[in-house]
């Protein structure tokens, strides 16, 4: 299907109010051009005039999940293709033309980072990830495992699901950014995790933590700056 504009497609966890996907919407409806949004997994109560596939969350992990919701949103006669594929803590502060193709720099680069003060599944799902990049060709890949939308074509994502399908954490975006060869800008990430007043305000770009946003300085920042409810929200308080 082609559409002069995508649709945007947000993984969302069961869970109450969800002031970070209020705002995200917010910033979206402002700034990122776009045809419809689609919530694949759960709705929350204030949330109207959106596309909707609910789905049972019953993976064992939240990767499970995601990767649950975007099998949906590829196979839908409904969704654009391409769509956005976003998430409820990013925020486009401001307006764009259209959405730009950007990663995070090779993948080796962005382990090391992460091998110098984390573990576990995130970190173990990057390195797998990367193995079957270089199986599949790929001796550099990229990371495209950034806090910012990115623009998917059904039949790219879902041959990367299938290709990481033997993984319980497949790095979605970057099995797709690498086996589709869809290349972009470098940036650094935009996630801001503290409180304080200091973080990147030059990118368009901002994401953050429940806490950053809720009792930090970018969150007073993301807040002040879209005051009005959008279209997406069927009671106006704040």
């Amino acid at each position: 299907m082609t559409v002069e504009l995508p649709d945007i497609v947000v993984p969302v966890r069961e869970g109450a109010v969800n002031q970070q996907l209020r705002y995200a919407l917010r910033s979206w409806e402002a700034n990122l051009p776009h045809r419809r949004v689609w919530i694949i997994g759960y709705r929350p109560q204030w949330l109207g005039g959106v596309g909707f596939i609910p789905t049972r969350q019953a993976g064992r992990t939240k990767y499970a999940n995601t990767t649950l919701a975007m099998r949906h949103a590829c196979r839908s006669t409904e969704i654009s293709d391409p769509f956005l594929y976003a998430n409820d803590d990013m925020f486009v502060m401001e307006p764009l033309e259209s959405m730009p193709v950007l990663h995070r720099g090779p993948v080796r680069e962005v382990e090391e980072y992460y091998a110098a003060w984390a573990s576990g599944s995130y970190l173990r799902g990057m390195r797998e990830t990367r193995d079957l990049l270089v199986q599949y060709g790929h001796e550099d890949p990229l990371s495209y495992e950034l806090h910012v939308p990115l623009l998917v074509d059904k039949p790219g994502m879902l041959h990367a699901l299938e290709s990481g399908r033997r993984l319980d954490v497949l790095h979605k975006r970057t099995a797709y950014g690498n086996l589709a060869q869809v290349g972009g800008e470098r940036i650094a990430d935009v996630k801001v995790l503290h409180r304080g007043p200091r973080f990147d305000r030059s990118t368009p770009f901002l994401s953050t933590m429940p806490d950053s946003f809720t009792n930090g300085e970018v969150g007073r920042l993301i807040r002040t700056s879209f005051p009005k409810a959008s279209r997406y929200e069927t009671t106006r308080r704040r």
